[in-house]
């Protein structure tokens, strides 16, 4: 089949699914400019991914700080990140009541700043700091960032970036809305990911389990492509997203 065809066969899935779940990751970020964090080009090719171990964290904050201030803050502070045209449609889509909710592994925000209002953010999220001492949360925004590892203004407890670490468990919140999501959807759009990180590389299979018709799209194929997927979709998110959208609404 071509990819037009694809691309249409998929936008009649969607049109006619009553409940549509996005699984996003790295790929969606990339086309913002955002390197992924493993692969050509990834973050873990320059720095070393032990910064990330929450138990390093806390034993050599002062090494990790700097690493972590470096790859996500200063990165971000220098450059215009902005949602792409993927991320646009799926807060479209949320907003004429197609989709239900995007589950993502990405903790950049991008789809919140988009316009989705329902993300379950399996990672959590770099734009929050989170207390180790009292829970306490601060926007990123109120935090300043220098080289010296940010403290809790209530407790002087040392703060940590709201993302999950090596080492800590993800949020029991988005991840059982994830699963409720999965099993109660009838359309799946994955979009970005390999499938190579767990747990979060289980959620498509639950929703092919429960029936739903799976749409990838993807630069390389995946784990899931000859395993679950129905459509596969080669190429950009950012650009084949409009076209589906624009064929549904034709």
């Amino acid at each position: 089949m071509e990819q037009d065809e694809k691309i249409k066969a998929a936008a009649q899935v969607l049109a006619e699914a009553k409940s549509i779940v996005a699984f996003t990751g790295a790929g969606i970020s990339a086309e913002s400019g955002i390197p992924p964090f493993r692969g050509e080009g990834g973050i873990w090719n320059k720095y070393n991914p032990e910064a990330l171990d929450i138990e390093y964290y806390y034993r050599h904050t002062n090494e990790s700080w700097a690493i972590i201030r470096e790859v996500f803050y200063d990165y971000f502070n220098n450059r215009e990140v902005k949602p792409n045209p993927g991320h646009i449609v799926l807060a479209k889509w949320e907003k004429e009541g197609r989709l239900r909710c995007v589950i993502t592994q990405n903790i950049d925000d991008l789809h919140t700043k988009a316009g989705n209002k329902t993300v379950h953010e399996f990672h959590g999220n770099m734009s929050r700091f989170v207390c180790s001492k009292c829970g306490a949360k601060y926007p990123a925004g109120e935090i300043q960032i220098t080289t010296t590892p940010p403290h809790c203004e209530k407790c002087g407890g040392l703060l940590k970036p709201d993302f999950i670490f090596f080492g800590e468990g993800i949020p029991h919140e988005a991840y059982y809305a994830s699963l409720e999501a999965a099993e109660n959807c009838d359309a799946f759009i994955i979009i970005g990911t390999s499938g190579q990180v767990s747990p979060a590389n289980m959620i498509p299979g639950i929703a092919k389990q429960h029936k739903a018709k799976i749409i990838e799209i993807n630069m390389e194929p995946s784990t899931y492509t000859n395993h679950i997927t129905d459509i596969y979709l080669q190429g950009k998110s950012g650009d084949i997203l409009p076209k589906i959208d624009e064929m549904m609404n034709s």
